[in-house]
């Protein structure tokens, strides 16, 4: 009996060219592709109920006589037949019905039934249900299984896709599905056996808990997403293992250039940034690649920690490269690294994709001479972006950037052959589910203290008809000498329109607040025009900045100590954490202000009051992973990762320990059982961690 996963789908009866080119857009190409299919949920057609035992909101399948049908002339014309068994009276309801259709379903007709029961103006009715006439005599046999409803594209319907999966089932056995977890891993984590699961799934027996199956908490559903989880975090330690098979320069600890640093800093690291510090340091006097990922709140002073390790590798005499995602961000740390290095005599360079003609050609020209320090956007990703002696990447809000960005680095290190260290900075705290999944290849070092002088802001949440009186609480704010961002949100996704709309607002602010000095700052301004609004802001020339989300991090200004951000509910709570980062930077007590407009949905309720009762930015983190999924939060709409077939990282978080422990067992002693488990669950589209 031949493997599955090597028989096509047009080995199944019915299956020809046409039908394997939409079976292929739903990734089902292999027999062991359509038994993956899984079902999203379940209908009961086993039993027959009585009418008089229906309740509204339920599928059944209802067996009953016609007692009569008419054309009723509502809003719109229907066909309403009334079936009755004894027990009570249901309403069919057909609005798209045919002369046909009324004929055989005349007074006296037997008919069995299946839909959704609702409550209607007649009494209890089912809307368009399927049905077929009977004789009334012989029995029909109901279906002997729960029925699966699975998930489709145009032109594939669940009728053909509950053929294809009864015939790919009848062909299913241990030997044709091979189990690729060792009895022994198996009976360590008690996992069923894998045949038994998928049989299971598509097709439960009657007695089957479908709270249960809908809520993924079933046994077979727990073999399959433990499997799922394991072939991720392989896929993940096998990057790993790539990358640190690789050389990468010994880079050994400085002395000369962070002590000088320290001296025009102005203030003491904080232990944590201290030891995060040393960990680092650690890290890149090894001979292969460092893969750290420093996760810290809003504020916790990550740049200075990559500083040292950026002098780090200067003072060995190599390059560094920081990079950010957003123009304005790496624009920040171009203005820090420079205030910073040419004290110590180092230049730093600057590339972002906008730069143009002659300016361009000499940041390359720069970068190839081997100018110390470069700073940017992706741009330093392109193919004529060539480093002389790279041995350290810095790349900020890591999950902006795919994996395989992250992985083109490889060959922008010293000659080629040399792979730089890799250092990832986040503020977006990232919950410990998450990182032992999504982040399963890089280290993790926390810094968990912030520096002394930091006030934590009040955040209050006020109606937008309120409007006027928060407009006049900004008032008084910068009357008393202090400074304000007022935040427009993104309206629907619409980069344009929200700059229009910030337009708008600093207009009305401008007029309603005569006599101060208002700001405007938003995407679609030159870079150098924002720059200059960000600095007469922190001179303090201009008391209010209204502004897009584009200042949602590395903007500091200590006497900013109000903060208004109007339709929060747009917002992701990690987004809104972030932007609230900017105020409370200096000792005055600083608030924010979420002016929402009602009503609030039950969820945005709950994410607003989340902002109001804590400033950790990892219960926030955790929050916003349980209220919008993984998928949101790691900006992975963009790099195709983490789109589960069974698992569900909230869900099934409890397992992950063991599929770690699971992951290095399989390694160590299965290796060659590792291949046939990438292949089986990540196919398509998610060569994870492949360049």
């Amino acid at each position: 009996m031949s493997e599955l996963a090597a028989v096509s789908v047009t080995a199944l009866k019915g299956v020809g060219a046409a039908l394997a080119e939409k079976l292929a857009k739903v990734g089902l190409e292999t027999l062991q592709d359509v038994l993956f299919h899984l079902p999203l949920r379940y209908q009961d057609r086993t039993r027959i109920v009585p009418i008089g035992a229906l309740r509204p909101g339920q599928d059944a399948v209802v067996e009953g006589v016609v007692a009569g049908a008419d054309i009723v002339m509502g809003r719109r014309r229907s066909l309403l037949v009334r079936l009755q068994d004894g027990s009570g009276t249901l309403s069919l309801r057909f609005y798209h019905f045919s002369q046909a259709q009324k004929e055989g379903l005349k007074r006296g007709t037997h008919v069995r039934c299946y839909g959704e029961v609702r409550p209607g103006s007649s009494g209890l009715e089912i809307y368009h249900p399927e049905y077929r006439a009977t004789s009334g005599t012989e029995p029909i046999a109901v279906e002997q299984t729960l029925t699966p409803i699975y998930p489709t594209t145009e032109g594939l319907t669940q009728q053909r896709l509950r053929q294809l999966s009864e015939q790919a089932l009848a062909r299913l056995g241990p030997h044709s599905l091979p189990d690729w977890l060792p009895p022994a891993l198996a009976d360590e984590y008690r996992l069923q056996p894998l045949d038994q699961a998928i049989r299971y799934l598509h097709r439960p027996p009657p007695d089957a808990d479908l709270e249960e199956l809908a809520e993924g908490r079933h046994w077979a559903q727990h073999r399959l997403a433990f499997e799922e989880l394991l072939t991720h975090q392989l896929s993940l330690q096998r990057l790993r293992e790539s990358l640190r098979a690789q050389q990468a320069p010994e880079l050994p600890a400085a002395t000369r250039l962070p002590a000088q640093f320290l001296d025009h800093l102005g203030f003491q690291p904080t232990g944590a940034q201290r030891r995060v510090g040393a960990e680092i340091a650690y890290d890149l006097a090894q001979p292969e690649p460092m893969l750290r990922l420093v996760q810290g709140d809003v504020g916790a002073g990550k740049t200075v920690v990559a500083a040292f390790a950026a002098l780090q590798a200067l003072e060995a005499g190599y390059q560094v490269a920081l990079m950010a995602p957003t123009e304005i961000l790496a624009e920040q740390h171009f203005i820090n690294f420079s205030k910073w290095l040419a004290p110590l005599g180092l230049d730093v360079a600057w590339l972002a994709g906008k730069l143009k003609g002659k300016t361009r050609a000499a940041a390359l020209e720069q970068i190839a001479n081997g100018v110390p320090m470069v700073v940017g956007t992706h741009a330093l990703f392109q193919d004529e972006v060539k480093f002389k002696r790279l041995a350290l990447v810095i790349i900020d809000e890591q999950h902006r950037f795919g994996v395989q960005q992250r992985l083109a680095l490889r060959q922008k290190g010293v000659g080629g052959r040399m792979c730089p260290h890799q250092l990832i900075m986040t503020a977006t705290p990232i919950p410990r589910t998450l990182a032992m999944s999504a982040y399963a290849d890089l280290d993790t070092s926390i810094l968990d203290e912030l520096p002394p002088g930091r006030t934590p802001v009040n955040t209050v949440l006020v109606a937008d008809s309120r409007r006027f009186e928060v407009v006049d609480r900004v008032r008084s704010a910068c009357n008393e000498g202090r400074q304000a961002y007022w935040v427009c949100t993104l309206i629907e996704e619409s980069e344009e329109l929200t700059c229009q709309a910030a337009e708008t607002t600093f207009e009305d602010l401008s007029a309603a607040l005569g006599g101060l000095n208002v700001g405007l700052i938003h995407g679609r301004m030159k870079p150098a025009e924002k720059a200059a609004v960000m600095d007469s802001f922190k001179q303090g020339q201009l008391q209010l900045l209204v502004a897009t989300t584009v200042i949602e991090v590395g903007v500091d200004v200590p006497n900013a100590s109000l903060m208004i951000i109007e339709n929060p509910e747009r917002l992701g709570l990690a987004q809104l954490h972030q932007l609230r980062g900017r105020v409370g930077r200096g000792s005055a007590a600083s608030h924010c202000v979420l002016l929402y407009h009602p009503p609030l949905s039950q969820i945005g309720r709950e994410r607003l009051g989340i902002m109001r009762e804590t400033s950790d930015g990892f219960i926030i983190a955790e929050k916003d992973l349980e209220l919008r999924g993984p998928g949101e939060m790691l900006g992975t709409r963009q790099t195709g990762l983490l789109q589960f077939k069974v698992a569900d990282l909230m869900r099934d978080a409890d397992l992950l320990p063991a599929v770690r422990d699971a992951a290095q067992h399989l390694l160590h002693d299965w290796p060659n059982h590792v291949s046939p488990l990438l292949e089986r669950w990540l196919r398509h589209g998610q060569q994870y961690g492949q360049v």
